[in-house]
């Protein structure tokens, strides 16, 4: 087994002599028989060992038994005591979910700290076979049905492609110790169940199911690889980013099949699970305009042919504007305030604004559109409502909360990003005129 390790790190470029790493060590057979080949292969590591305090003197025991074996090898020992019970209490989640992010986090630290080239963890072929099957029975994508992979981030796992067996019969061939961990044998949890009934029975069911099985492991990670790269086309092609809001066109949609996985591939980045994907397909589908979708802090709107996703945040807070500031900073927008003679150009861009200075009251408000808000639109004789105007200019439903308006007295002056008021506008007998100008 050593020398089938060494040519497979080698081969996958997963390990190199030349540098050093962290090895996740529980003290049971997997990680210390994977402490061995590292040793024999000649890769320097540092080992770190985190003590849960979930099964008392028991844990403490497996933490000394690490410790001697580092200091029989002269290698560095880093430990973390957790109360993991605490940690599950402050942050309302289960047993396992709580250890994996202790473990992580601080392995992770270490890493940094310690100035290593990665964290190996001894996750084997059984251990990915398990780690499918609970994430079928947990709902997944093709990602979660292809397992772990062998490298990802800083995460090392050099042996994924041993199995179980393999790796008791070299422990035992070599005389390497370990500690047994009573609560792997109890079926509380449900990769022990997986491991203790479920798996056994299946692979009685046939001779060659184990292999089978891991066959089709290997043929579902090339097909991701394929799903990915044709995502990535996809998404380069039908999707894009305008000013703060992500925008999915329809069309990408209509001429894909599986387009709700793409869909699904796109939304998930701003936190929007499968079942939303659906309904967000659906809604564009049957052109259901206007129907929001929230995620913890993405909001997604869909408008006609298009999905518009943006990030939440609070309404714009009210900004005073004095005749003499020479700068606006909205939450959305910066802008030039400058002051120009009549003649010298006409900035008719919808983002900027040019109007009769002597027309204006000041101090200026800013603040978000309210309802009944109403004002003149230039061009216009009689009053409409914002909210009216808006659907006029087939506004986005998304980006109607987010229109801000200026105020000079009691009226309406601007409808940022869209239109001055009509009594606002450059006439004959404006003497100066006031310019707000889009910088950012």
């Amino acid at each position: 087994m050593i020398q089938s390790f060494i040519e497979h790190f080698k081969e996958r470029n997963l390990l190199n002599i030349d540098k050093k790493y962290l090895l996740a060590c529980s003290g049971g057979l997997d990680s210390m028989c994977l402490a061995h080949l590292l040793m024999q292969s000649k890769t320097p590591f540092e080992v770190a060992h985190v003590n849960f305090q979930l099964r008392g003197y028991e844990s403490d025991q497996d933490s000394e038994f690490v410790k001697q074996f580092c200091e029989a090898n002269s290698l560095v020992f880093n430990e973390l005591k957790s109360d993991t019970k605490a940690y599950v209490e402050r942050n309302k989640v289960s047993i396992q979910e709580a250890a994996r992010q202790i473990r992580y986090d601080y392995f992770e630290r270490i890493r940094r700290q310690n100035k290593l080239d990665g964290i190996i963890t001894a996750h084997h072929e059984d251990d990915q076979i398990e780690t499918v099957f609970i994430n079928l029975l947990r709902g997944t994508g093709i990602e979660g049905l292809a397992g772990m992979s062998e490298k990802r981030g800083e995460i090392i796992r050099p042996m994924l492609s041993f199995s179980r067996a393999e790796i008791k019969e070299f422990a035992e061939s070599h005389g390497i110790s370990w500690r047994e961990d009573s609560s792997n044998q109890k079926t509380d949890y449900l990769r022990n169940k997986l491991r203790l009934n479920v798996l056994p029975e299946l692979y009685q069911s046939r001779e060659d199911a184990r292999d089978n099985f891991l066959g089709s492991l290997q043929r579902l990670k090339d097909t991701g690889r394929a799903f990915n790269s044709l995502y990535q086309e996809w998404k380069n092609q039908f999707t894009s980013k305008d000013d703060d809001i992500w925008v999915l066109k329809s069309e990408g949609l209509k001429r894909y099949s599986g387009s709700h996985s793409l869909l699904f591939y796109w939304v998930r980045d701003f936190g929007f699970n499968s079942d939303q994907a659906r309904d967000i397909h659906q809604a564009l589908t049957l052109g259901e305009s206007g129907k929001l979708f929230n995620s913890a802090n993405y909001l997604a709107n869909v408008d006609r042919d298009q999905v518009l996703i943006v990030k939440k945040g609070g309404l714009q807070e009210k900004i005073s504007i004095d005749s003499s500031d020479i700068q606006l900073d909205t939450s959305l927008e910066n802008y030039s305030i400058l002051k120009v003679k009549p003649g010298d150009f006409m900035d008719k861009d919808p983002e900027n604004a040019m109007m009769d200075l002597e027309q204006l009251e000041f101090p200026l408000t800013l603040r978000p559109i309210e309802t009944g808000d109403r004002f003149i639109p230039l061009g216009m004789q009689n009053e409409k409502k914002i909210s009216d105007f808006l659907i006029d200019l087939k506004v986005p439903l998304i980006k109607k909360a987010r229109v801000n308006v200026l105020i000079s007295g009691n009226r309406i002056a601007w409808v940022m990003g869209y239109r001055i008021a009509d009594w606002v506008k450059i006439g004959p007998g404006t003497k100066e005129i006031i310019y707000f100008k889009k910088t950012s």
